[in-house]
């Protein structure tokens, strides 16, 4: 499979956030995926990235044009591909994954989550919607390590509570890393 994690180029100071993105890139590269992500090799993403990539996983790092040529070559990625805008990272990378990860993140990861959330409530593939049937949700994961997504949780509950967002929009809450991987299996096993 092909999995997306959509995660910060910052350090959070919870160092348990710092752990699960390295046991999440080593259980994508021996799980035999390919991670697909923002392209940096700071923060958390550089984290993921660098253990994935250590433990022999294939990384395929997207990264938009606008920053500068030598932090762009300064990726340590199998692939490297080169978008136009943050736009464009974002229509690359979910039209290229099949399933989706957010890690504990700032404003760009809740940007990127909404992305998908979004295209999944709307049957949206490549753009256009899916109108006879076939669509199937790619499932958006969040990583609620220690809470850190409990007040997101608590305003999606609202919205549905008031009608305002249909019941399945493929949104899932994991708990660790381990949960991630047993979902990702089903996913695996679904998509074959």
């Amino acid at each position: 499979m092909h999995i997306a994690v959509f995660c910060g180029a910052s350090l959070p100071r919870n160092t348990r956030f710092v752990d699960a993105a390295r046991e999440l890139g080593r259980a994508i590269a021996e799980g035999g995926h390919t991670l697909i992500y923002g392209g940096s090799n700071l923060g958390l993403m550089g984290v993921l990235s660098g253990e994935a990539l250590r433990c022999g996983g294939r990384v395929v790092g997207v990264i938009p044009t606008l920053f500068s040529e030598d932090i762009i070559r300064s990726q340590a990625v199998t692939e490297l591909v080169r978008v136009g805008s943050m736009a464009g990272r974002k229509d690359y990378i979910i039209r290229h994954s099949d399933a989706f990860i957010a890690l504990p993140g700032g404003i760009g990861t809740l940007d990127e989550v909404f992305e998908v959330v979004v295209a999944n409530q709307l049957q949206m593939v490549d753009g256009q919607r899916v109108i006879d049937g076939s669509y199937r949700l790619r499932p958006m994961t969040l990583l609620n390590l220690d809470g850190y997504y409990n007040p997101l949780l608590a305003q999606l509950d609202a919205m549905r509570s008031e009608g305002l967002l249909r019941a399945d929009v493929g949104l899932r809450v994991a708990s660790s890393v381990g949960e991630i991987i047993k979902h990702l299996a089903a996913d695996a096993a679904e998509i074959l």
